[in-house]
């Protein structure tokens, strides 16, 4: 049995071929494909965050909205990139959102991929310490979140406070109890992996990664995997981890799937998502449902995985995306006993 959620960049654009072409489209669908797909049976709502860009951003708006919308599906980010983010302020939105969902939501974050400017963490006012990189200061970030999430005290209270205060150092309000095991971090080495099960997060591995081996995505995913389950053996944590990986999987079944994805390479690619970074880029998994089963049941890092987030191409509607997880769910899950 494996949890199926879908992931949705959040696109949107004015071009008349879009479903999609306003920001409050984007987010006004993004809230009914939540819905749909808990209606459908799915396990998870998730959503990208791109700063300067047409897609989706500030993603506690749209999970609290989401979370009030549905009652069972689990509503998370892959990922939030921790460059840009106060991790203080985080906490407060995280728990208010998660208040508001009941306890669904799983938080994706991580150092983040290239965005749309160069270092536009610097225009929301975050800078490296010196000697440091903005990887390091994503990390830092992270472990700040990580460690205020649990809920301890650390301001002093002022003596004359405007409202009564609680005995002791004062900790940020509103607090979500469980959040904080439900925080992973989207790791493109093996190393960031392992340092995040040190840490104590679950991991999402994406359709991409940094090229450790020269293998297909799926077994350097899987390797990535392992490494990252030792490692949090090795830590001692008293909870068992969880693992998702993001796919582009569209089952074949009309007209209309094979008219959009009919031609799509079935490949991973190398290439350069940074200067001198040589990563892998995942195949699109498309075909007839028979077909695809034969080819998913190959797939390393889904079989390690107890988590599948199936990319989804948003602009093309809410009903043809709740149609694209319909068919995995209903025609694919079930022969591969995820279901």
């Amino acid at each position: 049995m494996k949890k199926i959620g879908f992931l949705s960049f959040g696109h949107w654009s004015p071009s008349p071929q879009s479903g999609t072409r306003s920001a409050a489209d984007a987010l006004l669908q993004s809230i009914d494909l939540a819905v749909a797909a808990e209606e459908l049976g799915a396990d998870g709502a998730y959503f990208r965050v791109h700063h300067f860009a047409r897609q989706l951003a500030s993603p506690f708006p749209l999970l609290a909205a989401a979370g009030a919308k549905t009652s069972r599906i689990e509503l998370g980010t892959a990922v939030i990139d921790m460059r840009y983010e106060n991790p203080l302020y985080m906490v407060e939105d995280a728990g208010a959102a998660d208040l508001i969902a009941g306890g669904r939501l799983q938080l994706g974050i991580s150092r983040g991929s290239p965005e749309q400017v160069i270092d536009g963490w610097r225009y929301f006012g975050y800078v490296p310490e010196e000697g440091k990189s903005d990887a390091d200061m994503a990390r830092r970030h992270a472990e700040v979140f990580l460690e205020v999430l649990r809920g301890h005290g650390f301001a002093q209270p002022n003596p004359r406070p405007m409202f009564p205060n609680p005995p002791g150092l004062l900790r940020l309000e509103p607090l979500s109890e469980g959040l904080r095991d439900r925080i992973w971090w989207g790791a493109a080495t093996n190393a960031t992996a392992e340092w995040a099960a040190k840490v104590g997060m679950n991991l999402q591995s994406s359709t991409l990664k940094f090229d450790e081996g020269g293998q297909p995505l799926h077994i350097q995913q899987a390797e990535q995997i392992r490494a990252f389950r030792k490692a949090w053996a090795e830590a001692g944590h008293s909870r068992e981890p969880r693992v998702s990986v993001s796919r582009s999987i569209f089952a074949l079944v009309n007209d209309m799937d094979r008219a959009y994805f009919g031609n799509s390479e079935g490949e991973d690619h190398f290439g350069y998502i940074e200067p001198e970074k040589r990563a892998v880029f995942g195949r699109t998994y498309a075909a007839e449902p028979d077909m695809l089963i034969e080819q998913l049941k190959a797939d390393e890092a889904i079989a390690e995985a107890d988590t599948l987030l199936l990319t989804v191409p948003n602009q093309l509607g809410v009903a043809y995306n709740a149609h694209v997880i319909e068919a995995i769910l209903k025609f694919v899950a079930p022969a591969l006993g995820w279901r």
